[in-house]
């Protein structure tokens, strides 16, 4: 049993988007509106980021902002979420985070890095060529990195004899506490510091966990609606759908809140919920999101046009369900769910949103049930128009042609100029084992992929020219 604490305990978060505030301190804050107090969210960036100036803001708010909930059916609930009681800001050496993630109260540090953001290779370890990760072993420069930033929390940590520590991802990885273990353990083994190394075997615990809300961008409109509330003091608001799911294992070595008690499910094996979510949920929101970025869409909603909505529905029922064999979820239903969810217009998800760090998407999203497929002895056709969206939408960013700017932080590691500008683009692309592993290379996935693609062109291109 997690042992459960009485006395006042801090949490610890890095990554301020958007997400985490409307999932994580949404639980909290549901907790503390039952009257149980005794945890609070200290929330941080590791990197100089956009969301700098909603850290900025939320300092100038107390850490109190609003949270819209829509509903399937447009109903709309506006909540004041005051779970964040402390607001670093960052500075180049990360001092203040180290300070807080350091003291013996902090017994739980989270994180939303994305997917890219733990620089794990196609068997699950960390990339020690990565540049960002090279950065962050040298510790010539800024921590640019989730492992550089607790690196140093762990360090300090285990000077002051702070205690033990639960560190939690999450983001959308398959056993996510599980694999960033495994990525945190190489990188303290690369920096050859035995003695943190010995003191992270007994004192950290990683629980694998599922999280599960769509929260899009904020933007003009939700300020505008906010006014119409007479709410004018808010300018770190989010938006979210009502839905919302979090599935953990109960493994916290220095205690936990109550979090049952608000909503959230523990469960001894994750990955059941893992693989629903990160191959139906993740994978589809990434090819409608390529879709609409192929057909000049802004939002999810518009890029899920008949078409599209098939596309997916045959990727989960002829691909995902066969890969994954018994499943306690039954997954054609959570399918028919998520596009539900996803064509909700009135929770506007942007395609440039949904489409960011695609490199790391693909990777960890589609390609394993690619390759299960194929190990099957099936020619997974379904997932193979995803991979070909993908192909056609990175040929867009690489050719600028894209409605919006296209980000990803793993881009770097993929010269996709060269790629489109080879003889043969589609094997060029396909023998890239940054995005696809094993399979890179392999004959029969290139035929595949190319006559895929040729077959997308042509329907892109049909849906393009019948549009209004």
């Amino acid at each position: 049993m997690t042992t459960k604490r009485t006395e006042q305990s801090v949490w610890l978060h890095l990554g301020a988007g958007a997400f985490h505030r409307a999932h994580q301190c949404w639980y909290l804050n549901e907790l503390h509106e039952s009257g149980d107090t005794l945890w609070s969210i200290s929330l941080a960036n590791i990197r100089n980021s956009s969301t700098q100036q909603t850290l900025k803001h939320l300092a100038r708010q107390q850490g109190r902002y609003t949270l819209e909930v829509i509903s399937p059916e447009g109903n709309i609930a506006y909540h004041t979420l005051s779970a964040i009681r402390n607001v670093i800001l960052w500075d180049p050496q990360i001092q203040a985070v180290v300070s807080e993630g350091s003291r013996p109260e902090t017994r739980i540090i989270s994180f939303t890095v994305t997917e890219g953001g733990y620089f794990l290779t196609d068997d699950g370890h960390l990339d020690l060529n990565a540049a960002p990760i090279q950065s962050d072993l040298a510790g010539t420069a800024d921590t640019v990195t989730l492992y550089g930033a607790l690196y140093k929390i762990l360090t300090a940590r285990r000077e002051n004899n702070a205690g033990p520590v639960t560190l939690l991802s999450c983001d959308n990885l398959r056993s996510n506490g599980e694999s960033f273990r495994r990525g945190l353990t190489e990188f303290v083994a690369a920096r050859q510091d035995d003695a943190l190394a010995r003191w992270l075997e007994q004192n950290i615990s990683t629980p694998d966990g599922m999280v599960d809300r769509i929260t899009p961008a904020s933007d003009d409109g939700l300020l505008q609606r906010l006014r119409a509330q007479g709410i004018n003091d808010d300018n770190a608001p989010v938006s979210c759908e009502s839905f919302t799911q979090w599935v953990m294992r109960d493994d916290f070595i220095a205690g936990r809140p109550a979090l049952e008690k608000a909503g959230v499910e523990f469960a001894d094996d994750v990955i059941p919920y893992e693989e629903a979510k990160i191959r139906v949920l993740n994978a589809s929101h990434s090819g409608i999101a390529w879709a609409g970025g192929l057909l000049g869409k802004d939002y999810i909603d518009q890029s899920l046009l008949p078409e599209v909505r098939q596309w997916i529905t045959e990727y989960v029922s002829q691909d995902v369900i066969p890969a994954l064999g018994d499943s306690p979820i039954d997954l054609t239903r959570y399918c028919q769910t998520v596009l539900q969810r996803f064509g909700n217009e009135r929770v506007r998800d942007t395609c440039q949103r949904v489409s960011s760090d695609s490199i790391a998407k693909l990777h960890e999203f589609i390609v394993p049930t690619l390759k299960a497929r194929y190990q099957q002895g099936k020619t997974p056709q379904a997932t193979l128009r995803l991979v070909a969206l993908y192909f056609l939408f990175m040929q867009k960013v690489a050719g600028h042609t894209l409605p919006f700017d296209y980000q990803d932080r793993a881009c770097g590691s993929v010269d996709f100029k060269a790629i489109f500008a080879s003889v043969d683009p589609v094997t060029a692309f396909a023998g890239q084992k940054k995005l696809l592993g094993s399979l890179a290379g392999e004959p029969k996935f290139i035929a595949d992929l190319t006559r895929t693609i040729d077959d997308m062109q042509q329907q892109l291109k049909i849906m393009g020219d019948d549009k209004p």
